[in-house]
């Protein structure tokens, strides 16, 4: 991807996010210099990998397979282990009209994704074995048998639970999507499977100077500080 499509992605999450009355933590606008510039006392969060991602999974087509995240609170792998702390995690996402985060399960990680505003997101979900099974899952906390690969149109205020171990994909259908995550720890350097073998960070063409700092950068930072 090119650095300035990914800044200018995420300028565009932070307008729609800030149009729709969605407040998002003062972290979300610094700049790659305020993060480095502030790297000792933003410790935590940098390990904990709050802030922004932006990815085409490796696809190169960023309009048709892609989304922007902002990971807004995370727990570490040490609580999610011991079960105590912080536990859970929050994410923001945005999904432009048509495009699509492709089929990957979490082996630890459970979540629920939720249409916060917009158009519809139509999610999928599949057995990690098996494409005939039936998934037996959460919509609006109403339990809900579906069948492996059947769309789930999710509407604003909608949700649906993804289950550990459950393939899953989503895309916006109609519009641009404003979509939550709320989970388990998230882990994602090591707790995304692909079904499509997908790099989960995308390459950078460094076509313009960075204005923002990537998740995925955040291990430089923290070797350096």
């Amino acid at each position: 991807m090119k650095r300035s499509d990914v800044d200018a992605a995420i300028d565009g999450a932070r307008s729609l996010a800030a149009n729709s009355g969605i407040a998002l933590p003062g972290f979300t606008a610094w700049s790659r210099d305020e993060w480095h510039a502030n790297a000792s006392r933003a410790r935590s969060a940098l390990e904990r990998g709050l802030g922004w991602d932006v990815t085409d999974f490796g696809r190169g087509d960023f309009d048709r397979v892609g989304l922007v995240l902002c990971t807004l609170r995370n727990g570490t792998l040490a609580d999610r282990d011991r079960a105590v702390g912080q536990t859970y995690a929050e994410k923001f996402l945005v999904a432009q009209d048509g495009q699509e985060t492709p089929m990957h399960l979490h082996r630890r990680k459970t979540e629920d994704i939720i249409n916060r505003g917009g158009a519809a997101l139509v999610v999928e979900l599949r057995p990690e074995q098996g494409d005939t099974d039936a998934v037996v899952t959460l919509v609006d906390g109403f339990e809900r048998s579906v069948r492996a690969g059947e769309p789930v149109r999710l509407d604003p205020g909608q949700s649906i639970q993804v289950r550990a171990g459950v393939y899953h994909r989503f895309w916006a259908d109609g519009g641009v999507v404003l979509a939550g995550e709320v989970s388990s720890v998230n882990d994602d350097v090591h707790d995304n499977l692909f079904l499509d073998p997908s790099p989960r960070y995308p390459t950078l063409d460094e076509d313009a100077p960075a204005r923002y700092l990537l998740v995925s950068e955040y291990p430089a930072v923290l070797m350096a500080s």
